[in-house]
């Protein structure tokens, strides 16, 4: 199979990223419940989650150079194995170190399953398809992040904190066992053994080097930043303004539910404005609508407000994507990939921590207001991430579809 034949493959891909998301997104305030309830501060508790983020940073460049010149699809079985057993194992244990481990297995493994999806995307996707295959392929994540936290609000309840958590957790990671069921067969032997044999390593230098890259890293942290950001402290907004934590849980799940149908239409949105301009368009009002919710405003408006700015930081992630692998040299792609996760992990470890410093200063609001002028400085950055690739996907994309009468079979 040719990239950009038959795409089967993806949907599959997606179904199996969507339960490995989920049991993460399960796993994570599972976690923290369940060391709140052996005894943690809040502390002790940002130490785990910080564990799970810190640890993999030192494994993504590796990985990355690894499967630049291999096979993408071993890191989807082991990272679901580390998933799932950094879930249950995390459940299983008393102590609060044990945790710790457990859950940078955890994130370990989450690391091993992208490295590996976002690889396999990028080989197998004719080059005019990426944009659209990546928005497809971050559907699965999407989903994952909506329905995994109502499924741990489901199970954690009741007066045994421990036990409900752990049970929470256990589950999580048989959830994240059932991706296997869609792994079977999914890369084509055929784009690894046409690449080109191993050579010397690009150094990271001259990956972050190319033109576009450093764009699409900071697009990506930007964006990843708003969305954890949000997560974590508009239940802290919501309690300064009396809304309850079930209006607050409804409107997050907007965010997260006009982010899936942002990527549905990803494709007639690229049509309509090209890459560059939509990213600029969308960072530029992600940052007026986050800087927005410090308002004061009625919970109506600050669910349209949240619809819209979910949609918009919707672009983000699979364009970022797209804008890396065709910016970095031909043979580091997955590197970029990778550098492009660690900037991620990096931006996951410092926002909360520059929101809580910010909040702390000018109020829990002021949070919103700094990731406001961060996507603000993305979609200035956004006008100039144009890559040298993008010519060529032109070129490449008109050919194949010359030479591919068929190619619109088996979309997803």
């Amino acid at each position: 199979m040719a990239p950009g034949g038959n795409r089967g493959w993806l949907l599959r891909l997606v179904l199996a990223f969507g339960f490995a998301q989920g049991a993460v997104s399960m796993a994570r305030p599972a976690v923290s419940y369940r060391a709140l309830a052996l005894g943690a501060d809040e502390r002790a508790v940002g130490v785990i989650a910080g564990v799970y983020a810190l640890l993999p940073l030192f494994a993504a460049v590796p990985l990355g150079r690894r499967t630049d010149h291999g096979r993408c699809a071993p890191l989807l079985p082991a990272g679901v194995v580390l998933i799932s057993g950094g879930c249950a194992l995390s459940g299983v244990v008393n102590s609060l170190w044990a945790m710790a481990v457990w859950s940078g297995v955890m994130g370990l493994g989450h690391l091993c399953f992208v490295i590996g999806a976002q690889s396999l995307v990028a080989r197998q996707s004719a080059p005019h398809e990426q944009d659209r295959n990546f928005g497809h392929f971050t559907i699965g994540a999407s989903l994952g992040q909506l329905l995994g936290p109502v499924a741990a609000g489901a199970l954690i309840s009741g007066p045994d904190m421990a036990g409900s958590s752990a049970g929470a957790l256990v589950a999580a990671g048989a959830g994240a066992a059932v991706a296997f069921t869609s792994l079977w067969r999914i890369e084509d032997r055929t784009t690894v053994t046409s690449r080109a044999p191993q050579g010397d390593r690009v150094p990271v230098g001259r990956i972050l080097g190319a033109r576009g890259v450093p764009a699409g890293m900071l697009i990506s942290l930007s964006v990843l930043s708003a969305t954890d950001v949000l997560t974590a402290y508009l239940p802290v907004v919501g309690e300064h303004r009396g809304i309850a934590p079930s209006l607050i849980g409804v409107l997050l799940s907007l965010r997260a539910g006009a982010t899936i149908a942002c990527r549905l239409v990803l494709t007639p949105l690229l049509r309509l404005l090209g890459r560059p301009a939509l990213l600029t368009v969308t960072c530029f009002l992600a940052a007026v609508l986050c800087a927005g919710i410090a308002l004061p405003v009625p919970v109506w408006a600050l669910g349209v407000l949240l619809t819209l700015l979910g949609f918009c930081l919707g672009v983000g992630q699979p364009l970022s994507m797209t804008t890396v692998v065709q910016a970095a040299p031909d043979e580091a792609r997955s590197t970029a990939l990778a550098l492009r996760l660690t900037g991620n992990r990096l931006g996951q470890v410092a926002a909360p921590a520059a929101a809580g410093l910010v909040a702390g200063v000018a109020g829990v609001a002021a949070p919103f207001v700094m990731l406001g002028a961060l996507l603000l400085v993305s979609a200035g950055v956004a006008v100039r991430s144009r890559t040298p690739g993008e010519g060529r996907e032109a070129v490449a994309g008109a050919r194949w579809r010359a030479r591919s009468p068929l190619s619109r079979k088996g979309d997803i």
